[in-house]
């Protein structure tokens, strides 16, 4: 391990640009790399460099492992980040980084077999004792393999190599499965480069919580405490807020100590994300799986703890010895997320790129926005339709939904439909604002 000095961001969008910030902070330089259609995205316009890859098509770019090694090498970069998505859980890449001397800032290659793919990830969780939901124990490569089988539906397909909902599909009975495996084999395949996937039993009301966690090298492991993100359309994370005020003091214990349970037991590096789901009883939670990457809705956590996780990613991958210990990490406020898509709700989620004519961001106190777009902007068709988030910061959960309210309705985009009305109508809603929602509850209620 040694001094980095300069990184090459294997992704886009607001991702890119949010590591790139804190790349600057540290006097780190930074190598954008970017698609034909992506020359002009924020994240190409911040780098100290900026290099094209391909053409637009995420296969022939942000995909393409040799090509991100070619640019890594000629750039002379010391270090690789992978933000989230893409290759960012893909081992392959990570022993790449290994053989041509790159540093990864993200877990090993081992780590990642073990615990980004979603199926060993199941397997070790129950190797640890940690209760998993029934589900398959290997890649699912016909329906006959579930059929066959002892599991009942409703069942839920999901892609083995990485999350954010792409490669999942419910399945009701027998007569739906072949297409929905098919669908979901495909998906996963063009969103991750692999296209394996499992099968779960499918639990209709639930609430999803995650703990966050850092670990170094030197057997130090901490948690960042929680994050609720049960507000989700088709599995995808719509709003992340923590602390989540569902599970009692006593569960999240349990929750915090079986997420450093799977830390220690993998000899997990670098952070990551364990996933849960909670029963509506809060009698029960089940290991979903690991993200062995940095996650959407991390600034949340960061608004709470004041802790720059992409700072101690790098950090960590020179080599060094986190910063605090678990003494030292304090929760303040509360804190909300909200995702802002190119998307027309009014046209079931249709995607809707095309030329931003006016962006004009939030701002004030305990307000955070990420975001790769801006007045001029077009936003391309060809990529995850995440264009911002709005993260706020309350002393308590009320307050943190009324500045989120206020911040949503003063952020003006147009020449593209987005998901902010939607946004406004759930964070208005007397069940959000009561807390009384699951996975299911927003496309129950519309």
């Amino acid at each position: 391990m040694r001094k980095i000095r300069k990184i090459l961001i294997a992704n886009r969008g607001e991702i890119a640009v949010r590591i790139i910030r804190t790349c600057k902070e540290m006097g780190i330089e930074t190598v954008a790399v970017y698609s034909k259609e992506d020359s002009q995205s924020q994240h190409a316009l911040l780098a100290d460099k900026a290099v094209c890859i391909g053409p637009a098509p995420a296969q022939l770019s942000y995909l393409n492992i040799d090509t991100l090694i070619a640019a890594a090498l000629s750039h002379k970069a010391d270090a690789i980040h992978p933000g989230y998505g893409f290759l960012a859980e893909n081992a392959k890449f990570v022993e790449r980084c290994r053989e041509e001397g790159i540093t990864f800032i993200g877990p090993s290659a081992e780590n990642m077999k073990l615990m980004g793919n979603k199926i060993e990830a199941r397997n070790t969780a129950k190797s640890l004792g940690i209760p998993v939901i029934e589900g398959t124990e290997g890649s699912l490569e016909k329906t006959d393999d579930v059929l066959a089988g002892s599991l009942d539906f409703p069942l839920l397909i999901k892609a083995s190599a990485g999350g954010g909902g792409k490669g999942m599909r419910i399945v009701n009975n027998a007569q739906e499965m072949e297409l929905a495996l098919k669908e979901a084999k495909k998906e996963a395949g063009s969103a991750f480069g692999d296209s394996s996937v499992y099968i779960e039993r499918y639990i209709n009301n639930a609430r999803h919580v995650e703990v966050q966690v850092l670990a170094d090298h030197y057997g130090n492991i901490l948690h960042l405490g929680e994050r609720d993100c049960s507000v989700q359309r088709r599995h995808q994370k719509l709003i992340e807020e923590t602390p989540c005020h569902f599970v009692s003091g006593e569960m999240k214990n349990k929750l915090y100590e079986d997420a450093i349970k799977i830390c220690k037991g993998t000899g997990y590096t670098n952070a990551g994300t364990i996933e849960f789901l909670v029963d509506m009883d809060r009698n029960c939670y089940y290991f979903i799986e690991m993200n062995t990457r940095i996650q959407v809705e991390h600034p949340v956590t960061e608004m709470v703890t004041g802790i720059d996780i992409v700072r101690e990613q790098i950090r960590v991958s020179e080599g060094k010895e986190l910063r605090i210990k678990q003494s030292d990490i304090s929760f303040s406020g509360h804190s909300i997320e909200s995702r802002v898509n190119a998307e027309d709700p009014e046209k079931s989620f249709a995607p809707s790129p095309g030329l931003i004519d006016t962006f004009i961001v939030p701002g004030g106190l305990g307000i955070r926005v990420d975001t790769f777009c801006y007045s001029g902007y077009k936003v391309p068709p060809y990529y995850d339709s995440l264009i911002g988030k709005v993260i706020v910061k309350g002393d308590n959960r009320e307050q943190a939904i009324d500045k989120l309210r206020a911040a949503l309705s003063t952020f003006i985009i147009s020449g593209i439909k987005t998901t902010i009305p939607l946004h406004l109508e759930i964070l208005a809603n007397p069940d959000f604002i009561k807390g009384n929602y699951n996975t299911k509850w927003l496309e129950a209620k519309k």
